[in-house]
């Protein structure tokens, strides 16, 4: 009888956790900034998360069943992380038909087209989000003012904090801190609270999902800036999705370094770049495009920064 060989793509590593298991550890990890997002924006963001999360599954189910014929994957709950995530990067009063475009084109594009889960080059979330921003800018731009209470959003819409700030409206200095922890203010479902996206960072890094490098170095890199730039530290931190892209897309594992040095640069980069765009660039937030560009340097940065044992020389002193 002949046995069948299964062949899947690197790095082929042994252990007791599987895709699914650390997939739903960030979902839970994630849950305090889905709940925080309905209390401030209500239906309407419960509309916008259902209709990213349907959007990616079923591109996922579409194209393996009838475009790659292989086995359904929607049962590692990757499709329906990227969905979630997708959601928390959308305003609540997005219209729900470019929703399920950004959905499409999330899993579509930035992940089944290369192959799907462990295959793609860029987060497929952000991949989604960045074409959104590109092809409705408006829409994407007309940020719901948030009001606590669960219920149905009045049509109030307003400018966030960076885009105040980046037009000269606000001055940063004179920020409540208080506010901007809680969620008080205008911006993208997943930007109202820093305590929640903490509180899943802290959980994250108790079951060892993630390693702190990524998120530590991220903040790192934009206070760098900021404090060369003279602007204030702390509402650069708490203002915008850097916190939402720091601990839950920047350390993701197919587009993240392998290594802890390779984490640490590819961090200190992304916070960089985040800041000069938010300071000197055309966008008031610089995120998304920040870890974009950054995983495009993923591969370069794990063949130069190779731990020491892998590295040449090493095997050359093992050879003789």
């Amino acid at each position: 009888m002949t046995e069948k060989l299964i062949l899947s793509s690197t790095p082929h590593v042994h252990t007791s956790r599987t895709v699914r298991g650390a997939m739903l550890h960030v979902i839970l990890a994630l849950l305090p900034a889905v709940f925080c997002s309905l209390y401030f924006f209500g239906l309407p963001a419960l509309w916008v998360l259902c209709v990213s999360i349907a959007a990616c599954v079923f591109t996922e189910w579409f194209i393996t069943r009838y475009m790659l014929r292989r086995p359904l994957s929607i049962c590692d709950f990757s499709a329906l992380l990227t969905g979630l995530l997708l959601a928390l990067n959308l305003p609540a009063n997005l219209p729900l038909w470019m929703v399920a475009v950004g959905g499409v084109v999330a899993v579509g594009i930035g992940k089944m087209a290369f192959g799907g889960l462990g295959c793609n080059i860029f987060n497929p979330a952000l991949v989604g989000r960045v074409f959104l921003l590109i092809s409705f800018p408006v829409a994407m731009t007309c940020w719901p003012l948030p009001e606590a209470g669960f219920g149905d959003a009045d049509g109030a819409t307003g400018a966030t904090v960076l885009s105040l700030v980046k037009l000269g409206q606000l001055n940063p200095s004179l920020l409540p801190e208080s506010d901007m922890m809680w969620g008080a203010m205008g911006g993208s479902m997943g930007e109202v609270s820093a305590f929640a996206l903490l509180a899943g960072f802290v959980y994250l890094l108790v079951v060892k999902v993630i390693k702190w490098q990524i998120p530590v170095t991220v903040v790192a890199g934009l206070a760098i800036v900021d404090l060369l730039a003279g602007y204030p530290v702390l509402y650069d931190i708490f203002a915008g999705g850097l916190l939402l892209g720091a601990i839950f897309m920047a350390t993701d594992y197919v587009t993240s370094p392998m290594t802890r040095r390779g984490m640490i640069v590819y961090g200190l980069f992304i916070g960089i770049i985040t800041a000069t765009i938010r300071r000197w660039g055309a966008y008031p937030e610089g995120m998304s495009f920040a870890i974009l560009i950054m995983n495009g340097f993923t591969p370069l940065i794990n063949r130069y920064m190779k731990p020491r044992r892998f590295s040449p020389n090493k095997r050359k002193e093992v050879a003789a």
